[in-house]
């Protein structure tokens, strides 16, 4: 009986064992639960939360609206206009970038390169990085795009701005153009760009790739805003929570004339053709015109392969911003380099004579005047009026090339002149010492006689070519700038110091420059500002880009008209206005242009006119008191 009554009691125990056993163990799993659900909603529960908002809401950077540039009277030359685009995150597609841009080519048309970019950029960057696929889009596409958004995942439309250049041609080479954030762009712009800067990624971001948009890039471009839109599951926007537009561009003021820039443009738009006009007193620069120029607006949107090929391949080079890169022979407009320097040196007088029988012998070679049978003779007055070479052949014999080096570099050839536009060469005043260093040959007397005449190696681009004209003008080392003001600030200038030239020698030079435009036989007589009130004064200029043969001398056959366009002497001329107070200089060079019309000094004399005439209508530059901010 004892060992009967045991084995109740020892069942009875090991089940009361197990059920402790299974509750403890219960419980043990429930205080896990409850821990971690403990550390899910109240430690890590912002966190969790923040990520659950993330998969319904995002943030996209905004390109900034770039700032305007103005005018001096406040016509904007280039600003924003909307643009209606579409961009692809390659990270939410569905089967890959490829396979979402085909079935994007379905809904809007694609441009096979443009396809062929968004696929190598895709491979380039990281996989959340938007890319833009196509811009500019008609507002029917648009819409049609945004309707069958639910069937394509990664696929983002986006109402952003484009920059805008409603002059194209007439001030590309002034104000340049932007384009896309190239990874060379990247390297070039560490300095005014951060390295890592997330700007750098932002779908539509632009650059300033020349001109003024190059220069102040950093001041225009201005501070990246923020979107923060909430999306459904198959990525569409439903709507936009908050925007930030961030920070517009600084304004730049320009010191152009956009009607004289318009006018001047107009007159030399089918040559190859460079012009520029400037304040002789500040240095401001109303115009500055390269003829043929490009439409900036192509660069923003891109260009086809036909269009950048007509750009390459055309023989008047519309890239080339000839004005500031054009280097060219000045021809005799360097003879009031070659007066002045030789008054200076008290090597002659305005009274000194020399004769002119068509040519000068020196030694075995004869230097030719461009008039057969010469001139006779001349003093400084008529040597400048009738731009006789034999004259400054003389003349230059007892100056020498060094004297003549350093008084040209006094009147601003030879070095850039520092206006504000990227790319400007600095022409070339040879001597000497450059001769033998770059050629082991010693400098020959010739070769001075050459360079008096702006022929040989003397090389100046139009822009300093008008800053010599400003320069005898005004008697004051004046230099062109460009740019007025950012925003409210304005650019500080330095005033322009005395040339050094005597008054007397200034004087002697204006002399001869007005008698080429207002006495008869001068050579810009017949294209002269009529009312005296306006008269300007001047210097024509041939430069030769050929050898003339001896039969051409023979014959006295040198007619440009019947030649080859790229076998006619480059046509050129100085000037400033008005004779009795200047206060504007202009320098215009037509390529190959040497015709006897003389397109050059008719243009000059229009564009002094009418620069004459603004000041007479009263007016004045706009520039502004206070900062204004970017618009479309």
């Amino acid at each position: 009986m004892r060992s009967f009554e045991k084995k109740p009691r020892s069942r009875h125990a090991t089940f009361t064992r197990r059920s402790l056993l299974l509750s403890g163990g219960m419980t043990t799993v429930f205080g896990v639960l409850a821990g971690r659900l403990y550390q899910l909603q109240i430690e890590n529960g912002e966190i969790y939360r923040n990520q659950a908002e993330d998969n319904r809401i995002n943030q996209r950077l905004l390109a900034p609206l770039r700032g305007r540039i103005m005018d001096r009277f406040g016509v904007a030359l280039a600003g924003n206009r909307r643009n209606y685009r579409v961009l692809i995150v390659p990270e939410q597609t569905r089967g890959g970038v490829a396979a979402t841009l085909d079935a994007l080519a379905n809904v809007i048309p694609i441009d096979p390169r443009m396809r062929a970019k968004v696929l190598k950029d895709a491979s380039q960057n990281r996989s959340f990085v938007p890319l833009v696929v196509a811009e500019n889009l008609s507002w029917e596409d648009f819409a049609r795009l945004n309707l069958d958004l639910p069937y394509l995942p990664g696929v983002q439309p986006e109402v952003g701005d484009t920059r805008d250049y409603p002059y194209t041609e007439e001030l590309s080479h002034v104000l340049g153009y932007v384009a896309p954030l190239s990874v060379d762009d990247k390297a070039s712009l560490a300095d005014t760009l951060e390295v890592d800067n997330p700007l750098h990624d932002v779908p539509g971001l632009r650059v300033g790739k020349r001109g003024i948009e190059r220069t102040y890039e950093t001041s225009i471009r201005g501070r990246a805003g923020a979107s923060r839109v909430e999306v459904n599951a198959y990525g569409r926007v439903i709507r936009e929570l908050e925007r930030d537009q961030g920070t517009p561009g600084t304004d730049v003021h320009l010191t152009i004339d956009r009607e004289l820039q318009g006018l001047i443009h107009e007159k030399l738009k089918n040559d190859s053709a460079a012009c520029a006009v400037m304040d002789v007193e500040t240095g401001d620069v109303l115009a500055l015109v390269s003829t043929p120029g490009f439409d900036p607006n192509s660069f923003n949107v891109g260009l086809t392969p036909d269009q950048w090929n007509d750009l390459t391949n055309n023989d008047y080079k519309p890239l080339i911003n000839k004005v500031l890169s054009g280097a060219y022979p000045p021809g005799s407009t360097f003879k009031m380099v070659v007066a002045l320097a030789a008054l200076d040196a008290g090597v002659i007088t305005p009274e000194t004579t020399f004769s002119c029988t068509g040519a000068y012998r020196l030694g075995t070679h004869l230097f030719h005047c461009w008039k057969r049978g010469g001139h006779g003779t001349m003093n400084l007055k008529l040597g400048i009026k009738n731009s006789c070479d034999c004259y400054f052949y003389q003349v230059a014999l007892k100056l020498g090339i060094d004297a003549l080096q350093a008084s040209a570099h006094r009147l601003g050839l030879g070095q850039p002149t520092g206006i504000e536009i990227p790319g400007e060469r600095g022409g070339f005043i040879p001597d000497r010492y450059w001769k033998q260093a770059t050629f082991k040959e010693p400098w020959q007397v010739g070769e001075t006689l050459v360079a008096s005449i702006g022929q040989g190696y003397v090389l100046a681009t139009p822009l300093q070519l008008c800053t010599l004209a400003a320069r005898v003008a005004s008697g004051m080392q004046v230099t062109p700038r460009i740019v007025h003001s950012l925003g409210a600030q304005v650019i500080p200038r330095t005033p322009p110091e005395p040339i050094g030239f005597s008054a007397k020698a200034l004087a002697a030079v204006r002399e001869g420059m007005s008698a080429v435009t207002n006495e008869p036989g001068g050579t810009g007589y017949w294209w002269r500002i009529t009312d005296k009130n306006f008269a300007m004064a001047g210097k024509t200029g041939t430069a030769q880009v050929r050898v003339i043969t001896r039969a051409e001398r023979a014959t006295g056959v040198r007619t440009n008209e019947s030649l080859p366009w790229a076998l006619r002497d480059h046509s050129l001329f100085v000037a400033y206005a008005p004779i009795e107070k200047p206060r504007y200089a202009c320098a215009v060079v037509i390529e190959h242009g040497a015709v006897a019309a003389h397109p050059n000094v008719q243009v000059a004399r229009d564009a002094l006119l009418f620069a004459q005439q603004r000041d007479i209508l009263g007016r004045v530059p706009a520039y502004p008191v206070k900062s204004a901010s970017a618009s479309l």
